[in-house]
Formats: structure tokens, C-alpha cells, sequence
């Protein structure tokens, strides 16, 4: 099995465009957040700087799953996920098949009483945002999955929802928005942000000073580390997630994606399929880790057995025990140290992905597992992002935290962060996203 996956962009950068003197707003992180949010703003007709201290798309954003799902969302995202289906679409529509967007529906597969009754309950939320959400029976899942053992209790099926290629799409939509004359700079770390009388008026990067009239922080698992530099704690933690890619199948057992069993799988554009172990996650454990576990306690006793943990991160890593909390701008930092978060895959679990997508599936034939990779999840102790200005430093607008929601969600998302940044009204309620809600 292969697992080098080249997920670090180890050619030279792609956008390196000059660093003008100031700008309307800058967005710190080149994942789907940050492009998506630079992508609207643009459309609203403001002047946007993207920087990235890697590559556009080099962590999470291209290591995720590839699902766009509206299925099982929280509700209080689900109305943002409703929009950003719809505008998904309009990017297909706009920058083709590149994308790799294709509506071919997600299943979660039960194998239990249990399990339909949990996901019963789920269905009233959809059906308040007009998502096609349905329970389907053990026959249909037959049907629909030909190839699969069998003993499906049943599933949750939404069949608007949708696949897309993280590789791939994150990377199209940013050369699309350089096309459109959009700043974007690669390799150049935000150092610090620029504070004056109180509030923010730009960055300092290692190419330089920006001043921006805002700036937005989409900075993923690098975001804790960034705000603590100024004085601001956020209990966000990060855990390391496995997933792998197999070759071509002949044969296809579903169009879309499904769970169960603990093994999720997507069909992918180049007929192979992304396979990964479920809900597993892997905690190292560092300061912030020790530091905000009291908040976690209810996550943790929620998912007992869905987190395994590590005594220390690897040198560099956001929460690494040597990792330095605070640094001047006019040195080099964190940011620069480590220019991709590019952790190694849980060889053991990615061992064991095609035995048990083989297993599950017996109809799909001989499954050799091509690649392995893992990336680190930006998690918040309720699994919501925190979406909004930072109470103590007036000009920033944070959005992080997507807690491994970020890709599907990624272009609402970056539309509701573009209002945000210029003072327009919210679309949705982002009341459950506030600053603040973990301090009571």
C-alpha cells in the first residue's frame, strides 16, 4: 500500500501574486472557508487579499471525505448547508465538471432497531428545510446497494445530497477566483494581526504589512494557536483522522456515499472509492488538549469508544507540547515551521479498509487500498464552528472550527463569513455560532 500520497504540494507555488499596501478585507487560510469566503466577497464587489502559509487546499480541505451532505446536519447548520447545496450547483454550473459535483444521494446504514429510531428522530428537522430526508427499508437498501452483505436494518437516505472531489475543487475555484483578479498568495505566513487604538487594521505577514478595513481568520486547526498569540483562548482542539483511496472497481455498489458498520465510503470521479474507518479519531494530547478537556466531557461521554489517544503531537503540530504560544512579527513563527499540517495515516486502521469495505461488500470484487492519508479535524466541544467578530479584537471576523463539517458546507459557509465581513446582515441565525457560548 502506498502512503504518499502527495497531499503537501511539494511543487513551487502557483499563486504568488505582489502583496498590495492595503486592501478591504484579508482572509487568513486557503482552505474551503477561506476560498469560498474570498470568493463572495469578491462577488459583492470588495477588495480581498487570500493568504495561505502553504498551499490552497493542503490540509483538511483536501483530505475530508469528499461528502456534501445535508443528512444528519445540526439544525442549527442545516439551513446554511440547504444554500450552500444551491450553490454548489451554480459553481458546477460556472467551473464544470472539475469539481468532480455530482447530486448521487448519502445513506446511513443501520444494522439496528436502535439506529432507525435514532435516525427517526432526525427527520422532522430535515423536513422543516424541505431536505428530501427518508428512511428507507432493509429491501430497499438490498436494492439500491446490489453487492452488499446483507442484514441492513434500513437507512437514512437523501438522495439530493452529494460527492465532490476535495483534491480536485477547493484548487479549480481558487484559480478561478485568481482569474477574476483576486489576490491570492501562497507560502506566505500571517505572522500577527495589526492592532492600533484597540482594534484591527491589518495584518503583518512575513512578506510585509497589509492593511485591510477587515480581516477574516479561516485559519482551520491553526486557529487556537493564531488568536492565542493575541490574548484570546478558543476551546478548540484538533484530531487526526485516516482515510484512504482504492483503484478503479469494475463494480459499482452506490453512485453516492454511506456509513455503517463504522466504514464510510464515496464513489470517486476516477471509479475508485475514498474509504474511511467511520467516526474514528485520534487525540494528541498537549496543553490546549489538557486545558479544555473539562468542556469536552459531554463529547467525550457521547462517543466513548469514537476517540483514541496519543501522548504528544509531533514537533511543530498547533498543540505540540514545544510548539511556542506567543512570538514577536518580526520573527518567524509556528506558520512558517510548519508550512502543511501533514500528519501520518493510522497505518493500522488504513490496514484495514479494504478488508472491511470487502467484507461489507462482497459484490465489489478483489479492493486494493492505492493510497492512505490523514488530516487534522478543527473540532469545537459541541461540534458547531464559531462564526463571528471576536468580541476582543473589533475587526476580525473568526470562522473555524467546522469539527469535520467544513468541505460540503464550505461555500454557504463562505457566504455567510463575506456578509459578516462587510457589516451586511446575517442570512441565517449564527446565534448558535457566537464567540462567547463556552464561556458560561
Amino acid at each position: 500500500m502506498d502512503h504518499d500520497f502527495d497531499f503537501t504540494f511539494s511543487a513551487p507555488p502557483e499563486h504568488v501574486a505582489d502583496l498590495p499596501a492595503e486592501t478591504g478585507v484579508a482572509v487568513i487560510g486557503g482552505g474551503i472557508i477561506g476560498v469560498m469566503t474570498a470568493w463572495y466577497l469578491h462577488q459583492m464587489g470588495a477588495r480581498v487579499v487570500l493568504l495561505e502559509k502553504g498551499r490552497i487546499a493542503c490540509e483538511q480541505s483536501s483530505r475530508n471525505w469528499g461528502w456534501v451532505r445535508q443528512q444528519g446536519r445540526d439544525p442549527a447548520e442545516l439551513p446554511i448547508m440547504v444554500e450552500a447545496m444551491d450553490l454548489w450547483r451554480t459553481l458546477a454550473d460556472e467551473l464544470g465538471d472539475g469539481l468532480g459535483f455530482r447530486q448521487r444521494g448519502i445513506l446511513y446504514l443501520a444494522s439496528s432497531q436502535k439506529e432507525m429510531d435514532e435516525y427517526q428522530a432526525s427527520l422532522a428537522h430535515a423536513r422543516a428545510c424541505g431536505v428530501d430526508t427518508r428512511l428507507i427499508s432493509g429491501a430497499e437498501v438490498a436494492r439500491m446497494l446490489p453487492g452488499a452483505a446483507p442484514g441492513w436494518k434500513g437507512a437514512l437516505y437523501t438522495a439530493s445530497d452529494a460527492r465532490a472531489e476535495p483534491w480536485q475543487a477547493v484548487p479549480l475555484i481558487a484559480r478561478a477566483l485568481a482569474a477574476k483578479g483576486v489576490t491570492i498568495r501562497e507560502r506566505c505566513a500571517v505572522r500577527a494581526l495589526d492592532i492600533a487604538a484597540g482594534r484591527v487594521r491589518g495584518i503583518i505577514t512575513e512578506a510585509g504589512p497589509l492593511r485591510a478595513g477587515c480581516v477574516v481568520l479561516a485559519g482551520g486547526a491553526w486557529s487556537s494557536l493564531f488568536l492565542r498569540n493575541h490574548g484570546v483562548s478558543i476551546p478548540q482542539l484538533s484530531v487526526r483522522a485516516t482515510a484512504g483511496a482504492t483503484g478503479p472497481v469494475g463494480h459499482e455498489i452506490f453512485a453516492g456515499a454511506a456509513e455503517g458498520a463504522g466504514l464510510a465510503f464515496r464513489r470517486r470521479a476516477d471509479g475508485g472509492y475514498t474509504l474511511a474507518p467511520g467516526f474514528h479519531h485520534q487525540l494528541y494530547i498537549g496543553p490546549d488538549a489538557l486545558r479544555n478537556l473539562p468542556k469536552y466531557l459531554g463529547l467525550l461521554a457521547e462517543r466513548p469508544l469514537g476517540t483514541r489517544y496519543r501522548p504528544a503531537a509531533p514537533p511543530g503540530f498547533p498543540d505540540a507540547w514545544t510548539t511556542p504560544r506567543r512570538w514577536p512579527s518580526d520573527r518567524a513563527t509556528p506558520f512558517e515551521a510548519m508550512r502543511v499540517l501533514n500528519p501520518p495515516p493510522d497505518r493500522r486502521k488504513a490496514g484495514q479498509l479494504a478488508a472491511g469495505f470487502a467484507r461489507l461488500y462482497p459484490g465489489v470484487g478483489p479492493v486494493r487500498l492505492r493510497h492512505a492519508w490523514a488530516g487534522m479535524i478543527d473540532l469545537m466541544p459541541d461540534e458547531l464552528p464559531i462564526v463571528g467578530e471576536v468580541p476582543a479584537l473589533p475587526g476580525l471576523v473568526l470562522a473555524t472550527g467546522m469539527s469535520g463539517h467544513g468541505f460540503g458546507i464550505g461555500p454557504g459557509m463562505g457566504r455567510v463569513v463575506a456578509d459578516l465581513a462587510l457589516g451586511r446582515a446575517a442570512r441565517h441565525d449564527l446565534g448558535p455560532f457566537r464567540f462567547d457560548r463556552f464561556r458560561r
